[in-house]
């Protein structure tokens, strides 16, 4: 866009830019040359002396990862609530009716689709490595934040309830106030703005116009595509490793290093075949059917598993994760339990970090048309309630019995999460069918996964495009696999883990000064204005089209429209707005 088309902002001098302006953008650009050889140099350089070194690459990764730990793990427990605050407070504020685009322009997406792709790009893949592994893992090994009594006569009432608290405070609000946190801003400035869909054009209210500003960008855009991938490699690790597992004990094939090895290779090849189908066909195609394979899985557990117990136990569980919330998110280890903080709560704080430019970049791009009401509820409330009912259906499932019947999972939750998922299918009918469906759904959720990663990654390495050049898209999901592959190799789980955490730390700072640039944006917006918002409650809007029409509207809306009104006169006393750049 020219300099008379735009203030330093982004803005046309007349406010959000009108209907042509989000589409004047081309919706695929030029690779930034300098952006995408950094970021491959740098992550090609991690491969390869994983590949090579991978003993010496574990030692430095766990050094690293315990300084980190040491030094920024309350760091991750405050940011975590920043971000929930503030997704609450944008919601109900007076930023709610904000359209992420156009001021009467439809969601691009249908409601079903658009959760479907969010929640399969957020949570897919973990919700079925921890669905059942954390629950039983908070059972066994009561978290010291709870502060259990094992004298008590309700103890075991407490253990079980605790550990579905647990599962649920690492999995649904917070995360998803991180997701919508991202996504608002890129949202916000893709599509109400009409700038590119990547991380350093969501920071133009601190950057631009400054002599330092397109570095900065460069930088920001780096660390987001950095977190990223280590961030989605991660969890492809663990996708790789669960699939390995159920080959093992559903076909019978030996499980080992090699085997997981290929199993990446083989999905990374079926990914590229859906990268090339593109948003609108492989990623909403294969995330409604990830969906619909998890519900069928979930309600053979409900049906098949203590049914009553579970309608029990989502209520009274839930009411407790709310109600002792704040306590929840105040836990720091500073007393105690210091070890099990940073294994759990830090590590998942810092994945969801590292998750964020993907999650949320992508979450933009299918939401266009929402109201910024619309987008925080449906993105931090609909995804938290059905992760609250997987984990009391899966979990609470394996939580009793385990507590009441014969069966017994300590073994396999002791092998590794990965085995927890399969040894709850072996204790209900029609195992062999159910697993065959589990294994399935992990290897779609890591299509899904690489497929939407891979765009974003694409969209950050070439000046936001909405529709990245297809041979980048590929290259960065073969990149993906290929650091999945070397973080298996130098430690396993660990090995995945310790990555996500050190890589997130840069970027949470990226993130808080994310909140403080979106805040100065939706301040400015003229559709959030104070007095905006007091005459729409008080039907001023209707009054004036009952007296005049919906000419007015028409005019106003249209600025090609020969007898446009300006806006100034339809202030009613605020006075003409400055043509020039918002202070």
């Amino acid at each position: 866009m020219s300099e008379t088309e735009t203030t330093a902002h982004g803005e046309t001098p007349e406010g959000p830019p009108p209907p042509a302006g989000p589409t004047a953008r081309a919706d695929t650009l030029p690779i930034d040359k300098v952006t995408f050889g950094i970021a491959a140099a740098v992550i090609l350089a991690v491969i390869a002396v994983g590949a090579v070194f991978p003993d010496r690459f574990e030692t430095a990764s766990t050094a690293a990862l315990n300084w980190v730990i040491d030094h920024f793990g309350w760091l991750f427990i405050i940011a975590g609530n920043v971000f929930l605050i503030l997704a609450v407070y944008i919601a109900v504020g007076r930023y709610g009716n904000i359209r992420l685009g156009n001021a009467e322009e439809e969601p691009e997406f249908g409601t079903l689709p658009w959760i479907a792709m969010m929640f399969a790009a957020g949570m897919g893949i973990g919700l079925m490595f921890f669905g059942v592994a954390e629950p039983l893992s908070h059972y066994f090994t009561v978290p010291p934040p709870l502060e259990l009594e094992p004298d008590s006569a309700y103890f075991e009432e407490d253990r079980q309830r605790g550990a579905l608290i647990y599962s649920y405070f690492h999995w649904v609000l917070h995360p998803w106030a991180i997701y919508a946190v991202a996504g608002l801003a890129l949202a916000y400035s893709t599509f109400r703005k009409g700038r590119g869909n990547n991380l350093s054009e969501a920071f133009l209210p601190l950057t631009g116009g400054r002599r330092w500003g397109r570095s900065a960008g460069r930088a920001i855009d780096l660390m987001g595509i950095f977190a990223t991938v280590f961030g989605t490699a991660a969890s492809l690790g663990l996708g790789a490793l669960q699939v390995a597992v159920g080959l093992d004990i559903v076909a019978g094939v030996p499980g080992s290093t090699r085997l997981e090895l290929i199993v990446i290779g083989a999905l990374t090849a079926a990914f590229v075949v859906s990268a090339f189908s593109g948003v609108h066909r492989g990623v909403k195609w294969l995330s409604t059917v990830n969906v619909l394979l998890a519900a069928l899985i979930m309600a053979f557990v409900f049906v098949a598993g203590p049914t009553l117990f579970l309608l029990d136990a989502w209520p009274s569980s839930v009411g407790s994760y709310l109600s002792g919330l704040v306590r929840l998110s105040s836990v720091t280890g500073a007393f105690g339990g210091e070890d099990w903080m940073a294994a759990w709560t830090i590590f998942y704080w810092a994945w969801w970090l590292s998750w964020a430019p993907f999650v949320g970049t992508f979450i933009a791009r299918i939401s266009r048309g929402r109201s910024v009401r619309q987008f925080v509820a449906g993105v931090l409330l609909v995804p938290s309630t059905a992760s609250t009912v997987w984990f009391t259906v899966m979990g609470g499932t394996a939580i009793w019995n385990q507590a009441n019947t014969d069966a017994d999972y300590s073994g396999a939750v002791a092998r590794g999460e990965e085995f927890a998922m399969f040894a709850l299918l072996e204790s209900l009918p029609l195992y062999a069918l159910i697993s065959g469906m589990t294994m399935l759904l992990v290897a779609n959720y890591f299509v899904t996964s690489a497929d939407s990663a891979s765009l974003v990654l694409g969209s950050l390495s070439s000046s936001g495009s909405l529709v990245p050049k297809k041979p980048l898209v590929v290259f960065w999901g073969m990149t993906i696999g290929g650091v999945a592959a070397v973080l298996l190799l130098s430690g396993g789980l660990e090995g995945l883990k310790n990555a996500t955490i050190i890589v997130a730390l840069p970027f949470m700072f990226v993130m808080l000064l994310l909140c403080v640039s979106l805040l100065k944006e939706l301040n400015s917006d003229p559709a959030a204005s104070p007095l905006r918002h007091q005459l729409r409650h008080k039907g001023f809007r209707d009054a004036i089209r009952k007296l005049v029409g919906d000419e007015v509207e028409t005019r106003i809306a249209d600025p090609n429209h020969p007898d446009k009104w300006t806006r100034g006169r339809m202030r009613f006393g605020t006075g003409s707005r400055r043509s020039g750049p918002e202070e």
